[in-house]
């Protein structure tokens, strides 16, 4: 993951909506979420099924269907969801946990220098994200937005 793409800010955004209806264990249409979040619906609703098919949301169709959380907001980290969208967090294929790969120009990674520093960075990396939750997400927001109106009132 050399950068956090469009995509996997939309289905945080996304998902950071329906942290906040998980309390109530409301369903949430994906125009809802869109019109909300500002995301295409389009684009939303392929996210929406992504995030559906690796277990992050359950879905329901009908009149009174949508989409919800499948687990609490805290029990989803930041991290999960952008592996989900985007892959891997590392760098380089060869500092992945997860799908660990040489790079194509490589000569040798075990005697790689970069190898062992763009791990390091990685584990910073997944550190972070894994060790926030949606509804960490979800409370920042809510802060941020009611500091906000108080400045504006």
């Amino acid at each position: 993951m050399s950068m956090l793409s469009s995509k996997a800010k939309y289905a945080l955004r996304a998902a950071v909506f329906l942290s906040e209806k998980h309390r109530d264990q409301t369903w949430a249409m994906a125009a809802d979420i869109a019109e909300s979040e500002d995301i295409p619906k389009k684009f939303l609703e392929a996210i929406l099924v992504e995030l559906r098919d690796h277990g992050i949301v359950h879905s329901r169709r009908g009149r009174y269907g949508g989409y919800r959380l499948a687990h609490p907001p805290s029990r989803i980290a930041v991290g999960d969801v952008i592996r989900i969208i985007d892959g891997p967090l590392a760098l380089t294929p060869c500092s992945s946990r997860t799908q660990y790969g040489a790079c194509a120009d490589c000569v040798d990674p075990v005697i790689c220098a970069l190898r062992p520093v763009l791990q390091k960075a990685r584990d910073a990396v997944a550190a972070v994200l894994d060790g926030c939750n949606l509804a960490q997400l979800a409370r920042n927001r809510r802060t941020k937005s009611s500091a906000t109106r108080r400045a504006v009132a």
